[in-house]
This record gives structure tokens, C-alpha cells and sequence, in this order.
């Protein structure tokens, strides 16, 4: 089976959140279950200078305001068809934003010309000699392609899937573009890709796809309820069992205690010890105290900082102490700031993004703090795990169905991995950040805990084949 994947991020070569490492590591976790998946990024400079020289396989003279072309080529060990259009993505700054950190202007036609070649890709396969079975779509950057699937007669013969990483971002723009965008004037209704008076890319891709899946069984439930589903709740409740949960997985590999080459490297939880000694001294950290609990994250209110900064003197009462690296909320980044400035040696700031780092932190921690207000499916609390790192993490979302809270029953029978708590909630972060250092101050059933989190499966093996089953029932088969 051949699957195209339309990706507007994909790791290692651009990253802004988990849909580029999903859009990265399914490529190999699938070809163990026989699918062949090639993926269709837009040609920001960083993927085309790692992508090189390349084939030229489709041209478009006048690609929503200019020339364009694709190329495929391999970058990373990704097959990967690339999207060279300079009037659309040649520009500095993120992949959706411009240096000043708003949204560039014309994100609307960046990604429906990223969703037109996608589905020209499958409309027009045979030209290059690779014709997908299914279109993958990720998130609203992808979320038009079904629609011009359709619209250019490939959808009787091409199967399309939609992947929503987040549920928060809509792909919004007014209705006056919606022959800009070439969309048919009769999918503008509450049944097509009309939302609240307005057009969703987003909406376009869950209405028109074949099949729709999220990135875990409980945040797929929860998009169904009034209270997470942000306005797409009935639009999913109509699809059914066509609307699925297929949890994330992580680069095993690229995750990896005992090999990773940006840290002091260990098999077992007591081995950390040198990890958590570097990174004290590398973040200006005192050499002694309670849980040192560390995050890694977007600094944003979805992410529940937050919380965490108001319940941040509950873990310096009782002798823990913060390593952060993220950004975001100028507010938040200023806040943080300030508390590691109230408290030198207890708490310790890195604004940015940094990779080695992350994985510098998250080997060094004894906990990781995830308190998300919702979480579609999360990567670091399975990061924490890999690392022996004990996850402490809202009840909700795919933090809900990966971590195994500590109970009197999962401690008795030694197979807690975590902390879980209420999620939108001070108290609730509170006591489990009590529940924390009281088990902290056990070591052999802290050190049960992170074992347990070690070995607990993490990788993609089950999530590919789930997907694999997916793709072949959204195939068109003759």
C-alpha cells in the first residue's frame, strides 16, 4: 500500500509541536507493516537545503500567486516530495509565523497550495510512477487536500485520512476566499467545510475525509463532548466509526537512555545520578533538595503553566525544585523568569528551543510536570517514562491512556508509572505534587515506579499497525 502523507512540519528538518515528529517517525514505523509512505512538505529553506538536489515531478505556473514545482528527493531518511515555491515559503522566520511572531498573512493560500499538489500528487500519480492508495492528512495545513481530492475526480480511486493533532487550530478564514482557495461553492454548509460563518480548513478535512483519527482513544472521546470538541464535537459524533483514537509512539531510537549521545547515559534509575548531577550544575541548580522536576514545553495556558506557577511554591515548601526549557506567552516567559529569579538554585529558565538540551533535561529529571488543561496524545510525559523520568500529569487526553497513576493498588502491585491529576486545577497539582515528594522520600518505591516507566512500551510498534489497518480501510479497493 502507498500512502501520502501532507505534512506542514515533519522532524528532524522543521518542528514546531508533535505533528512533525508523528509526520517523521511513521514513515518507518510502517514499513514493517508493509505500507510505503511518502510525504509532501512545503519547501521552507531548511528542507530544501537538507533535501539537495532533487526530481522535478510536477510543475504549476501560477500556484496561488506564483510558480511553482515539486521535487522529490530524499533528506533525513525521509522520501520526501517537497513543495518549491519561493513566493509562499521562502521566507524567514517560523513555518507559520514571521520574525515579529504573528501569523504571516496568507497562511490560508501557503497550505491550500500544499494541499492543491497533494492531491494533484494522487490525481496524477502515474506521471512519476508512484500513485498513493490514501491521502494522509495532518491538521488543518492538510485539511483541504480531501476536498480538492474530490474536486479533481481522485477520491473514487484515492482514500483520504485526517489526523488531528489539535483540535484548537481551525484553519480559519472568511468566506469572500473561498473561490481564492478553490473550494466548490457548494461544500459551504454546515455539512462541508462552513464554520460559524466562516470558512475551516480544519472542518474541510474532517467532513470530507474517509476516515478521521486523532492521536489518542481519549482525547478522541473527549472531541465528541461540548467541553473539548471546540465546536467539531457534532461534526464527529456524525462520523462515527469512521472517527478513531490511534495513540503516538516515539522514536525509540532517537530516545534512548542508554545510547543517547547528549547525555550522561544509563540502563537503570540509579544510574541517572550522573545525568542528574549535570544538569544541577548546568542549570545553576542547588546540589541538594527534594524532586527535581523538570519541563519541557510550549509555555502556553493549554499546557497548564500556568497552574504551575501558581502551585510553584507548594514544590519549593516541600524542598523540590524546576528546570524549564520552552517558550511562548510573553507573560508566562516573563513570570517564569521572575520566579527563578525569586528562588536562584531552585528554579532555572531556558527560553527557546533546544533539542539536546530537552533531551539533556528530561534524562536529568526525576520528574516531569505536564499539566495540561487538554492533551491530545503528549510525547514528553513518554519521553519521562523512556528516561526513568516519573511522569506527573493531568487526567486527561493521551496523558490519561499512558500514564498508570500511583494508587495504593498500582503501588502494591508494582506497576504505577505515574502521578495523574484533575486537570484545570491548582489544589489538584498541589496534592499531587504532595503525592510526589512523599513518594520521593521512598526510595525503593520511586525507583519501582521509574522502572516501571522504562520498560513500559512506548514506541510505535501497535500505533503503526493500527494505522496500517486504517490506511486499508480508507483504500479504494477495486
Amino acid at each position: 500500500m502507498k500512502v501520502l502523507s501532507v505534512a506542514s512540519e515533519i522532524a528532524p528538518l522543521i518542528k514546531t509541536g508533535g505533528l512533525a515528529d508523528v509526520a517523521g517517525a511513521l514513515p518507518a514505523a510502517l514499513k514493517a507493516q508493509g505500507v510505503e509512505m511518502r510525504t509532501l512538505v512545503p519547501g521552507y529553506p531548511a528542507v530544501l537545503d537538507a533535501l539537495g538536489e532533487g526530481r522535478q515531478v510536477i510543475t504549476d505556473g501560477d500556484l496561488y500567486g506564483g510558480p511553482a514545482q515539486v521535487v522529490f528527493g530524499k533528506a533525513a531518511g525521509l522520501e520526501l516530495y517537497v513543495l518549491d515555491a519561493a513566493h509562499l515559503f521562502y521566507r524567514e522566520g517560523g513555518p507559520y509565523a514571521a520574525p515579529d511572531g504573528y501569523d504571516w498573512w496568507d497562511n490560508a493560500e501557503r497550505f491550500a497550495a500544499l494541499c492543491w499538489m497533494g492531491a494533484r500528487l494522487c490525481a496524477e500519480g502515474h506521471l512519476h510512477g508512484w500513485k498513493p492508495d490514501v491521502l494522509q492528512a495532518h491538521d488543518w495545513q492538510g485539511g483541504l487536500a480531501p476536498v480538492y481530492l474530490q474536486r479533481m475526480g481522485a477520491s473514487h480511486t484515492t482514500g483520504s485520512v485526517m489526523t488531528i493533532h489539535n483540535i484548537a487550530f481551525t484553519g480559519s478564514a472568511g468566506a469572500d476566499m473561498i473561490h481564492r482557495l478553490r473550494l466548490p461553492m457548494q461544500g459551504y454548509n454546515a455539512g462541508g467545510y462552513e464554520f460559524y460563518g466562516r470558512i475551516s480548513a480544519l472542518k474541510a478535512g474532517i467532513s470530507y475525509a474517509d476516515k478521521v483519527n486523532t492521536v489518542s482513544p481519549t482525547y478522541a472521546k473527549e472531541l465528541t463532548t461540548e467541553a473539548f470538541g471546540m465546536g467539531f464535537d457534532g461534526t464527529l459524533k456524525y462520523k462515527g466509526k469512521d472517527f478513531t483514537g490511534i495513540l503516538n509512539g516515539i522514536d525509540t531510537d532517537a530516545w534512548n537512555p542508554e545510547t543517547d549521545p547528549n547525555i550522561a547515559t544509563y540502563k537503570a534509575p540509579r544510574a541517572k545520578t550522573r545525568a542528574r548531577e549535570a544538569l544541577i550544575a548546568e542549570m545553576g541548580l542547588d546540589p541538594d533538595g527534594g524532586p527535581l522536576c523538570v519541563v519541557v514545553s510550549r509555555l502556553t495556558e493549554q499546557k497548564g503553566l500556568d497552574l504551575l506557577l501558581a502551585a510553584l511554591p507548594r514544590l519549593i515548601e516541600r524542598g523540590g525544585q524546576l528546570a524549564l526549557l520552552g517558550s511562548g506567552n510573553p507573560w508566562l516567559e516573563s513570570q517564569f523568569f521572575a520566579a527563578a529569579g525569586s528562588h536562584p538554585g531552585r528554579v532555572a529558565v531556558r527560553i527557546g528551543y533546544d533539542e539536546p538540551l530537552s533531551h539533556r533535561i528530561i534524562a536529568g529529571g526525576d520528574a516531569i510536570l505536564v499539566p495540561s488543561r487538554f492533551e491530545p496524545c503528549g510525547l514528553t510525559q513518554l519521553y519521562g517514562l523512556r528516561y526513568g523520568t516519573v511522569p506527573v500529569v493531568a487526567k486527561t487526553g493521551g496523558l490519561a491512556d499512558t500514564v498508570i497513576p500511583a494508587t495504593v493498588a498500582t503501588l502494591t502491585a508494582k506497576v504505577a508509572t505515574g502521578i495523574q491529576h484533575a486537570p484545570d486545577s491548582v489544589e489538584a497539582l498541589e496534592d499531587a505534587i504532595d503525592t510526589l515528594c512523599d513518594l520521593w522520600a521512598d526510595p525503593k518505591a520511586y525507583q519501582q515506579m521509574q522502572r516501571n516507566g522504562m520498560k513500559f512500551p512506548v514506541g510505535w510498534d501497535t500505533s503503526a499497525a493500527a494505522y496500517a489497518a486504517l490506511f486499508a480501510e480508507a483504500a479504494k479497493h477495486p
